[in-house]
């Protein structure tokens, strides 16, 4: 059984995010984004955790649709902030991307991996949307930002092109290096705190690692194709 953890203890998990404010400050990097980005991470969780309740509650599938395609746009657009050029063809190249590498999989992962009943059973569908979409997210952002730093140095685009990727997938292939080593992920550490036998939440967990790496790679490739200009 997950113990609830008390507002104060909670608190204390702040201290090394203090820390780590301070010397962005002291260094005179990015302290107020980090500051903005906290408080909007503090917002956000508290609204979705009400919000969550509801969708977990609803039978829907409309609902459950609206949902995902709320959440689809938002990582579209967020996927571009690193991008300097953020004209509007470069934010329908990365929903195109995003759509096409996230809802493959969250379609194979949910309705043959799982076989939800029923297909839009919200407490499967949404976290693991949320997971794919934020994963495939980061893939483009860190393509789309590596690119443009290439094509400005004039580099060919097929040299760039294979520069963004290589780039994209770093944190994908780190993941898997270290997971059972390093980390356990937290679908894994939830089941496992939930009292579930770590063998089933190793098998969710594998899928949950599939599903991550495949989306976010077909995502990533996916957009930089579509940056290959017309000859």
């Amino acid at each position: 059984m997950i113990q609830t953890i008390p507002a104060f203890n909670l608190a204390l998990s702040f201290i090394p995010v203090l820390l780590v404010l301070v010397i962005l400050y002291r260094w005179s990097l990015a302290s107020r984004t980090a500051i903005y980005a906290l408080a909007r991470m503090l917002l956000q969780l508290i609204l979705i955790g009400y919000v969550l309740t509801y969708i977990f509650d609803s039978n829907h599938s409309g609902f459950i649709m609206l949902v995902l395609t709320v959440m689809l746009l938002a990582s579209s657009w967020i996927a571009l902030r690193p991008v300097k050029d953020k004209q509007r063809q470069f934010y329908f190249k990365a929903l195109g991307s995003i759509a096409l590498g996230g809802i493959t999989t969250l379609v194979l992962v949910t309705q043959f991996v799982l076989e939800l009943q029923p297909w839009f059973l919200p407490q499967y569908m949404v976290p693991l949307a949320g997971m794919i979409f934020a994963n495939s997210m980061n893939a483009v952002s860190l393509a789309a930002e590596r690119f443009e730093a290439e094509t400005k140095n004039n580099i060919s685009y097929e040299t760039a092109r294979r520069t963004a990727m290589n780039a994209s997938m770093i944190p994908l292939i780190n993941m898997l290096f270290a997971v059972g080593l390093v980390s356990l992920p937290g679908m894994m550490t939830g089941q496992i705190l939930s009292g579930i036998s770590p063998l089933i939440a190793v098998r969710y967990q594998i899928m949950v690692m599939c599903m991550i790496f495949g989306s976010a790679g077909i995502s990533a490739a996916c957009y930089l194709i579509l940056l290959k200009p017309d000859k």
